[in-house]
């Protein structure tokens, strides 16, 4: 058996975990990046990284993560590994599951068409409808890039003028302004850990301000979810699909709300508060997918 690991650095902490919990099983791997790569039509390998064919050589492809890119590079990303998933590679994430989770108002729509509960939330190209939306919010709002993650770029608006200066800014930029109700969450939220059906870990993530992010300095803490929690959390990742994904959700007065669906979670900071070896359960897991 042999994985790929698609990783921008593959000495990166998650990347290590992956590769030494491979090793412990005996699998072999390799680390490359999307730009290694080459793809073809009309004459094979249909995709390669050197003297590896990934549709014959490989038995998996984990992606951690998709990385940035231009628009042209990340279609072209998707578009390849949607071809090697038709032709019977097993990715993991999906590419369908990183694409609905990449885009925040994307992964929000479906999971309140299915029952799970999210912060209100407006989406616009018009200043003038993003101004109305912001005092529809209350007028203390947070506006986020649309495709983004760890809080960079995330900005919390309570004034009307300042929010007015945002929106124009991100319109002659091109860019679509995305604006959420802000929650009072008491500085904290809960990261869920999905493998599979199942929640396989949890932590608490403790800020000094409103960005709960482990990246931008919050304390991770022990928890153990309630029923009602763990299935809101496992729900929000089968509906797309996502095999392995970190569920971020605030405990707001009204109850539990999901912000996000992450389709390539980093896990250092839960790793530091759990028994439970993250990389070894993501092994797992692969090893009984392939096989089926």
């Amino acid at each position: 058996m042999k994985i790929g690991i698609v990783t921008r650095n593959q000495n990166s902490w998650s990347s290590i975990q992956l590769r030494e919990a491979l090793t412990k099983k005996g699998i072999q791997h390799i680390c490359f990046g999307f730009p290694q790569l080459i793809a073809r039509v009309g004459y094979k390998p249909i995709a390669n990284h050197g003297d590896f064919d990934l549709s014959k050589d490989l038995d998996g492809l984990v992606i951690r993560p998709i990385g940035r890119g231009s628009l042209e590079e990340i279609v072209f990303r998707m578009d390849m590994l949607y071809r090697l998933q038709r032709l019977g590679l097993y990715i993991i994430n999906p590419p369908k599951a990183i694409e609905h989770c990449v885009d925040k108002y994307d992964i929000l729509a479906i999971l309140e068409e299915n029952g799970i509960p999210v912060p209100k939330t407006a989406v616009t190209e018009n200043v003038n409808e993003a101004l109305k939306a912001f005092h529809e919010l209350g007028e203390d709002v947070v506006v986020k890039p649309l495709f983004g993650s760890r809080g960079i770029g995330s900005t919390r608006v309570t004034d009307v003028n300042i929010a007015s200066t945002i929106f124009r800014t991100l319109t002659f930029h091109h860019c679509v302004i995305y604006l959420q109700e802000f929650v009072h969450h008491g500085f904290s939220d809960i990261r869920a850990f999905v493998v599979g059906d199942r929640v396989i870990a949890a932590m608490r993530r403790v800020a000094n301000n409103w960005k709960t992010n482990y990246s931008q300095g919050a304390n991770p803490q022990p928890v153990t979810l309630d029923k009602n929690l763990e299935e809101i959390a496992i729900k929000s990742a089968q509906l797309i699909q996502c095999k392995i994904a970190g569920i971020d959700i605030l405990e707001s007065q009204k109850g539990p709300l999901v912000v996000e669906v992450n389709s390539q979670p980093g896990w250092r900071g839960l790793q530091s508060v759990t028994k439970i070896e993250i990389a070894d359960e993501i092994v797992n897991f692969i090893v009984s997918e392939l096989k089926k």
